[in-house]
């Protein structure tokens, strides 16, 4: 009884043969008025339950008439595309027709996802699409079902497949790898980030090499230009071995999202990015996250595996409800992270009251370190505020969007104004304007 109730679930009948039927019906109806049209009408009748059942014997001959494998990469990017490829391989003696239903996970909410395509006898072909998470966490894959069709298209075998296969979903690696390798090049400059002009130098050296144009003349090295006979100069190395921490607020206003992501996974993204590459740069980086209690503390190193305990660490993080509380932040730092460091601070303020209140504790974690803050600029009021206005309504939806952006910039300058620096950007931008500056604080030597 089971082995039937699987045959009935795999057989299916293609347009084709509705349409073929549908006229068969309209024959022996017509019949009834014009006796010729029975003969006929029986005639094709015959004919197409021949035909159906060649179309049945030539589908259902061969146990595996498609060979059907889903091809997952070991992890998946959050916030990017990733590849899924599927391979398929007819072993029919005739030309096919597949459409391809893959049961992707429910976090795609992808409803009408279907593949067709065409394969030739013994042709294989690889079949690529790509899919974008937007948190983290473990996606399952199910089972693949394809539906077939011979050249007579009367009969649609369907083949499920069972392929169940569980993928989780890193942190931003794939922007960590194109950062990665433009800070081993020492090329950052080429997604976006400026080259600063070094102010002064650090104090180690590293060697002397002959003038050129634009170089420091306060670094001229006189005995050696004495004895070459031209100007030669010392180079210096950025310094090493400088702690490095991003601090995440993991509190209800990093819940926003942009583009299907909240502004957490952003912020997790930019610090995973930013931490390899201190690494690279010989920094040591290290980690704290918060909302109304210090959630996780990762202290700073540069040892080969700290990359891979920051990006474990990150990757179970969630937004909580509770406000973040700097109090408990500052009496954290000053404790634990005690030597003085770059601390990057990832969080948002939608108002100049909510930045005032922890102000005071901002600033008491400032005085014993580079404290640089990140808040998010509000996208949607931005492009509100571009928009023309129509009516009266618009006008006044216009004018308060421009008072929160306005007052997102007031924020920026009133941090200036205590000596503590601040970043406001867009979440796209997030990484590389992160990056820049870090970048322009080694440069300055300001940790």
């Amino acid at each position: 009884m089971g082995m039937l109730k699987r045959f009935y679930l795999s057989l299916f009948f293609g347009r084709l043969f509705y349409l073929l039927l549908a006229i068969e019906i309209g024959m022996f109806m017509l019949s009834y008025g014009v006796p010729f049209f029975f003969r006929i009408a029986q005639l094709g009748l015959v004919v197409l339950l021949l035909i159906l059942v060649l179309d049945w014997l030539i589908l259902f001959f061969r146990r595996d008439p498609v060979v059907t494998e889903r091809i997952l990469p070991e992890h998946f990017s959050n916030g990017d595309q990733n590849p899924v490829k599927i391979r398929m391989v007819n072993q029919n003696p005739f030309r096919v027709q597949i459409f391809l239903i893959d049961e992707i996970p429910e976090q795609f909410q992808l409803r009408d996802f279907i593949l067709k395509h065409s394969l030739n006898s013994w042709e294989e072909k690889l079949i690529e699409y790509k899919l974008r998470p937007v948190q983290r966490g473990e996606y399952l894959f199910h089972d693949l079902n394809i539906f077939i069709k011979s050249p007579l298209k009367l009969v649609v075998r369907r083949k499920k497949i069972r392929a169940a296969t569980i993928v989780k979903v890193l942190p931003s690696f794939l922007m960590l790898r194109k950062f990665e390798l433009q800070a081993y090049a020492s090329n950052l400059a080429e997604s976006g980030n400026k080259r600063m002009r070094k102010i002064g130098h650090s104090l180690e050296f590293e060697q002397i090499k002959d003038y050129v144009l634009g170089d420091d003349i306060r670094s001229i090295n006189w005995k050696a230009s004495a004895r070459k006979g031209q100007l030669m100069v010392n180079k210096f190395a950025d310094e090493r071995s400088q702690h490095i921490y991003c601090i995440i607020d993991k509190s209800r206003v990093m819940k926003m999202p942009f583009e299907g992501m909240t502004l957490l996974d952003y912020a997790i993204n930019a610090s995973l990015t930013l931490l390899h590459v201190a690494l690279i740069k010989q920094d040591r980086a290290g980690l704290i996250s918060f909302s109304d209690q210090i959630d996780n503390f990762l202290p700073a190193d540069r040892k080969a595996k700290q990359i891979n305990y920051i990006q474990e660490l990150l990757y179970n993080q969630q937004t909580r409800f509770p406000e973040a509380d700097f109090e408990s932040l500052y009496s954290f730092t000053r404790t634990r992270a005690s030597q003085r460091s770059l601390m990057i601070l990832f969080t948002n303020f939608e108002s100049l009251s909510a930045l005032q209140r922890q102000l005071p504790y901002l600033k008491a974690i400032a005085r014993n370190n580079l404290l640089l803050i990140v808040f998010f600029e509000n996208t949607g009021l931005k492009q509100l505020t571009i928009q023309e206005a129509q009516n009266i309504e618009t006008v006044y939806m216009k004018t308060i969007a421009e008072k929160f952006v306005f007052e997102k910039k007031l924020m920026v300058r009133e941090l200036m104004q205590h000596g503590i620096p601040a970043i406001l950007t867009s979440p796209r931008q997030l990484t590389v304007d992160v990056l820049n500056k870090y970048l322009e604080i080694k440069a300055r030597q300001e940790i």
